[in-house]
């Protein structure tokens, strides 16, 4: 499908690439934290994981082609789902579809932090220990894998426009960008739009070492979720500049190697990790 004038994949990383060039200025000018590694090696690693990414979606499209835009063509195609069983009008479709994908997307964050299988996986992104632009990438092939799947099902379940799928995977890529930036956003900036979006001072929270801070502020997009399901955590203990992030287990340089973070969920913690700032 394409959309003005692009296909689906050409507009996402035209908006992706904007956006990612848009907080990489932004970071360098109004940093929020001091970096503990160089930009180098790690954007190495993090961009190279989205590249494994890019190679593990394109395999599993060509052997089961499933994305969320081709699920909702599917639907379409088929008149499968809750919308085209109802005769509702197009906005209310459009913002009940928006709502339900970002919870199924913050449900299956909670998951992936209560299943310890899952959490093999997912602390491959939870392992880096700078957050900026590119952390919002660092996501292993596995886990982008799941993602697919599960968000396929919820769209072909709610029969969700292929149009408004397609701007909601955008939207939250874009989200995703600027809640991980090294952004310093004024504090009465912060205060209001945390109400309604997530923001970087709110989600660097969810990626401290401290354990009760990462079982918190799940969100991509909105922020609702958090304040309604009682995960939301206002604050770092430490505070952002004192506060410490990524895995406790590894507070080394070993996360910012790509070959060592692809290889994460096989690896076992060490015994002893080194002590963390803790209540």
């Amino acid at each position: 499908m394409t959309l003005f004038g692009l296909s689906e994949g050409a507009l996402r990383f035209s908006i992706f690439l904007a956006i990612f060039l848009a907080m990489t200025a932004l970071e360098a000018f109004l940093p929020r934290r001091a970096r503990r590694f160089p930009r180098g090696q790690r954007w190495f690693t993090n961009i190279g994981v989205l590249f494994a990414d890019y190679l593990a979606v394109a395999a599993m499209t060509f052997v089961v082609p499933i994305t969320a835009a081709l699920a909702a063509l599917w639907a379409e195609a088929n008149s499968f789902g809750l919308f085209y069983q109802l005769d509702w009008p197009l906005w209310l479709v459009w913002l009940i579809s928006f709502i339900v994908l970002d919870f199924v997307i913050w449900g299956q964050h909670v998951v992936t932090h209560k299943i310890p299988l899952l959490w093999r996986i997912h602390r491959v992104h939870h392992s880096d220990e700078d957050l900026d632009a590119t952390s919002a990438v660092r996501f292993h092939p596995l886990e982008i894998l799941l993602s697919i799947f599960v968000k396929a099902l919820a769209v072909v379940l709610l029969g969700a426009p292929v149009v408004l799928v397609v701007i909601f995977e955008a939207i939250v890529n874009g989200s995703a960008l600027f809640n991980h930036a090294n952004l310093k956003l004024p504090l009465w900036l912060d205060k209001w739009l945390r109400l309604i979006l997530v923001t970087p001072d709110m989600h660097r929270v969810h990626h401290s070492v401290i354990h009760r801070e990462t079982d918190s502020n799940y969100g991509f997009a909105l922020s609702i979720w958090d304040r309604l399901f009682r995960t939301y955590n206002d604050q770092p203990e430490m505070g952002h500049e004192g506060m410490t992030i990524g895995l406790s287990e590894w507070q080394d340089d070993a996360p910012t190697r790509l070959g060592w973070t692809l290889a994460l969920p096989f690896r076992t913690p060490p015994k002893s990790p080194p002590p963390v700032n803790k209540s």
